[in-house]
């Protein structure tokens, strides 16, 4: 990436700026239901039960909408790349209509909320497109077209475009949106607050108890006593369900720039070529618009991220020649081993505790389908599509074997791998300003990083999670745990879970 250029951050956190903080607990907290985590799932999940009559509270260790839900590409569709035609050979006909019909009522009841709350979130109806630039992939593109027509989406296929280059061909399906996902969600907990609702930010929860009533601990030593208990925390933090066993951190890089309306595409488009290529814009005024493009996947911890960032800016400067690129960040995501996220009872003995994880890349749609669908669940309501999100499913991980065994490897290769390879290490005095590296210390491996003021800190590298050993992200200045996809900043705090505890400090 070109060094003369200067980067903000995720363009939805700076422009819709957080209001007050909402502090940490002042003391224990008895409520009907507790929903861990503040973004996209949980406050979804919060609204709908806040409306339903029942005293709820939202824990967020952070700040919220500030986490994956704030570095989305903010696309609100029902078409989810090449879904279709896999769910068809996987789940039969019926579930992917169920899929279909449920992230589409999402879509729908989004609208109804934004109208029901005059939400200025920059809203607008855009159609969606998956395409293939080769045309070797053009008879995938048109099975996905017919399977996702047969599911009931209004999807066709076509060969143009409104975007600025040649491609093969394209799955088109009208009636999607696209709109700004934190000035969303905090109307949404601006009214969950006013409906009678509580939020706590900075509260990161670390033990769960369950029964009559469930208990969760958090890190300021707070107890807080439900009735149900909702863990949204995008890669759940409690590992009873082992559900790490059937999910796989993908993260992702987003560029973004300023471009001319007249030039600028309206729809929203992703290809699964080239590492996944992710394309829309997004309402600026004053005759430009925002140009984001997402893409090259990887998991956390394996990649030269700024090499990554080079080769989707080119891919982008190439494209959308004379656009000034203003902001670049990362997002986050879990794919479930069958394609299909997890959402209902956190674990088949659960009787009180629910979950919502696995979106792979398409939280918005899915969490706002997961905020209802946990409503229902806890006011034990029927819901036609709870068993196809149902997390104690098995017959899809039978036939989802390849896909389970392979990440399984993965994270054996890490986790048995990076403990013995290599068995020496760079010396600290070597390594860069602004880099870091796992070291060697009396046969324990230590992450030690050297700011850009020269300074050394030292934590342990294995992650707190389950034991996995991190690897330095240069250009996002992070420890990530290749495994389950805990992120800490340098100095061992945790960016994002699974985790629940920071890197253990080491003395230099």
């Amino acid at each position: 990436m070109n060094a003369e250029r200067e980067f903000q951050g995720s363009y939805w956190l700076e422009s819709a700026p957080p209001g007050a903080a909402a502090p940490p607990p002042a003391g224990d907290l008895a409520v009907d239901v507790a929903v861990v985590g503040g973004g996209i799932a949980g406050l979804s999940t919060a609204w709908e039960l806040v409306r339903q009559g029942r005293e709820v509270a939202v824990l967020e260790a952070g700040r919220l909408a500030a986490g994956v839900t704030g570095h989305t590409t903010a696309k609100l569709t029902a078409l989810h790349t090449l879904v279709y035609d896999r769910l068809r050979r996987t789940r039969g006909p019926e579930g992917a209509r169920l899929y279909a019909r449920s992230q589409s009522a999402a879509i729908r009841h989004a609208a109804d909320v934004v109208q029901e709350l005059d939400i200025d979130c920059e809203w607008e109806e855009a159609a969606a497109f998956t395409y293939a630039e080769n045309p070797r992939r053009v008879g995938e593109l048109r099975a996905e077209a017919e399977a996702a027509r047969e599911a009931g989406l209004p999807a066709e296929f076509v060969t143009e475009t409104e975007l600025p280059f040649p491609v093969a061909g394209a799955v088109r399906v009208t009636g999607q949106a696209q709109f700004h996902p934190r000035k969303y969600l905090l109307a949404l907990a601006d009214d969950l607050r006013r409906r009678g609702g509580s939020v706590y930010e900075d509260t990161r929860v670390v033990g769960l108890t369950e029964g009559e009533p469930c208990v969760l601990s958090t890190d300021a030593g707070v107890s807080v006593r439900a009735g149900e208990v909702v863990i949204a925390t995008h890669y759940p933090v409690f590992d009873r369900a082992l559900l790490f066993t059937r999910l796989s951190p993908r993260r992702e890089l987003v560029v973004a720039g300023t471009i001319d309306e007249e030039r600028a595409p309206r729809d929203m488009y992703i290809t699964p070529e080239q590492a996944t290529r992710s394309v829309r814009t997004a309402p600026l005024g004053d005759g430009e618009r925002l140009l984001i493009v997402t893409g090259e996947h990887f998991t956390p911890g394996t990649a030269d991220v700024e090499e990554r960032f080079a080769r989707l800016t080119a891919w982008a400067d190439t494209r959308f020649p004379k656009v000034t690129f203003t902001h670049r960040w990362a997002t986050q995501d879990n794919d479930s081993t069958d394609s299909v996220p997890l959402v209902g009872p956190l674990h088949p003995g659960s009787r009180h505790t629910y979950v919502a994880t696995g979106f792979g890349g398409w939280g918005l749609s899915g969490g706002i389908m997961a905020g209802r669908l946990l409503c229902d669940l806890v006011s034990r309501r029927e819901v036609e599509w709870s068993g196809l999100y149902d997390p104690r499913r098995l017959a899809s991980v039978v036939r989802e074997g390849g896909t389970f065994l392979k990440h399984q490897g993965q994270v054996a290769r890490h986790f048995v791998g990076d403990r013995i390879l290599p068995l020496t290490g760079p010396e600290p005095e070597n390594i860069p300003p602004g880099y870091g590296a796992v070291v060697r210390r009396g046969g324990a491996q230590w992450a030690v990083h050297r700011d850009e003021k020269g300074r050394l800190q030292a934590v342990s590298a294995r992650c707190t999670h389950l034991g996995c050993i991190v690897a330095f992200n240069h250009a996002e200045q992070a420890w990530e745990c290749p495994c389950h996809g805990s992120r800490f900043a340098p100095d061992g705090r945790i960016l994002q879970g699974p985790a629940v505890r920071p890197l253990k400090k080491r003395d230099l």
